[in-house]
């Protein structure tokens, strides 16, 4: 018998807000909150969906906040929070049993791109000597391990897009293995640096509704034309649900399931068909011995560009036939914010099986295509189902899915 892992608590900081009961509420209002961004001001795509009022001093210390990049002063509050919520306490817990495993797509890119001016400008006297342990990706799960006392397994997980879900999948598997007994799992990003901006502009992959951004995010619509930049972290505290007993914690889901492959077919275009992502929703049924028809609901991908929404719809229809799930989609309200997508979902398909209640997906008036799927618009939608899934997919073909169920 595999060993029940349960989801305890969690951290969140998105655009949506810096409490879970924030992002809920913002969720279900089901509004776009994409707006101009001063950090883009002047570039072809100037807006964003941007973490309201973080002030990283007031929650960090001067100190720690300087030290870090945006990115990484997420992934602290949020992880602080998720331990928090899970009523644990550091200062008592089996420190080289409790593993920090944190998904990150890249960094924030604006710390390089400052220091690889002033080297640009012939004065490397001025490059900071914090610029590499600030910024390299790693120092998301270093920090936390840091702030925390965290003494196990301690690493991120990249897979572009997927690697907040891939963070979680793998945390998983160190809690079945017993190789740690807590581990704190999840994402953190912040894509609203110039470069992020300019870069993804280039390649044609943002939307470019500046005269109406809070329109300019649209999963699955047929008005969509790109996804928009967002930020944030969720961290999950995940363990045995044996142990989560045995300290009177309730669960507040299962992790029953991960289902994980690529497509191996283009660098960033998915595969038409879906293939790879079939195959992980696949897995991931298979993985937590759950039937296609068990599961009640769909929290997609849903980047709101014309492919990956076109190719999603025929994964999902492939996968599960002519009775597809209700499908919603958080980018549509709180942007796209990269490595951590994964994991923010993941969180808010823990909260959706809570609340038996999906939230509507932003901007949603009608699709196009072959495959049509059940989206859920306007308002949420009641649901009596304890399975859900979670899709994240992302450049080079890499896919990831979580199923999780009501405990």
């Amino acid at each position: 018998m595999r060993a029940e892992v349960a989801v305890t608590g969690l951290g969140l900081v998105t655009p949506a807000g810096h409490s879970a009961e924030d992002n809920w509420a913002a969720l279900c209002r089901g509004r776009s909150l994409a707006a101009s961004d001063p950090e883009l001001a002047g570039l072809p795509v100037d807006f964003s969906c941007q973490v309201p009022g973080f002030d990283a001093v007031a929650e960090l210390g001067r100190s720690l906040a300087r030290r870090v990049d945006r990115f990484i002063q997420f992934a602290l509050v949020a992880a602080r929070r998720a331990v928090a919520d899970a009523a644990l306490d550091p200062t008592s817990w089996p420190a080289e049993r409790v593993g920090v495993v944190l998904g990150v797509g890249s960094n924030c890119l604006s710390t390089y791109a400052n220091e690889f001016g002033h080297l640009g400008a012939g004065r490397p006297e001025r490059v900071s000597p914090l610029a590499l342990p600030r910024s390299v990706p790693n120092m998301a799960a270093g920090e936390v391990a840091i702030d925390l006392g965290a003494q196990g397994p301690n690493f991120i997980t990249s897979s572009a897009c997927a690697s907040g879900a891939t963070a979680i999948g793998v945390a998983r598997d160190l809690l079945r293995s017993d190789t740690c007994d807590i581990v704190l799992a999840g994402g953190s990003e912040s894509g609203r640096s110039r470069m992020t901006a300019t870069c993804f502009t280039r390649m044609r992959a943002l939307s470019r509704q500046r005269e109406r951004p809070e329109l300019a995010s649209r999963p699955f619509d047929a008005a969509r034309d790109g996804f928009v930049l967002g930020e944030g972290a969720a961290v999950l505290v995940m363990e045995r649900l044996t142990q989560a007993k045995a300290r009177g914690v309730p669960a507040q889901a299962l992790l029953r399931g991960y289902g994980a492959g690529a497509d191996a077919r283009h660098p960033v275009a998915p595969d038409p068909a879906g293939a790879g992502a079939v195959r992980a929703v696949r897995a991931a049924l298979a993985d937590g011995a759950c039937a296609a028809r068990d599961v009640g609901l769909v929290n997609a991908h849903g980047t709101s560009t014309p492919l990956n929404d076109a190719a999603e719809a025929a994964a999902l229809t492939r996968a599960f036939g002519d009775d597809v799930p209700p499908v919603t989609a958080s980018k549509g309200v709180i942007g796209h914010a990269l490595g951590a997508a994964g994991a923010i979902q993941a969180a808010y398909t823990v909260l959706a099986l809570r609340r038996r209640l999906i939230p509507p997906v932003a901007n949603f008036q009608g699709q196009d295509g072959e495959y049509k799927l059940d989206i859920v618009a306007s308002r949420p939608r009641p649901v009596d189902t304890k399975t859900a899934i979670s899709c994240s997919f992302g450049f080079g073909g890499q896919n990831a899915v979580l199923l999780f169920t009501a405990p």
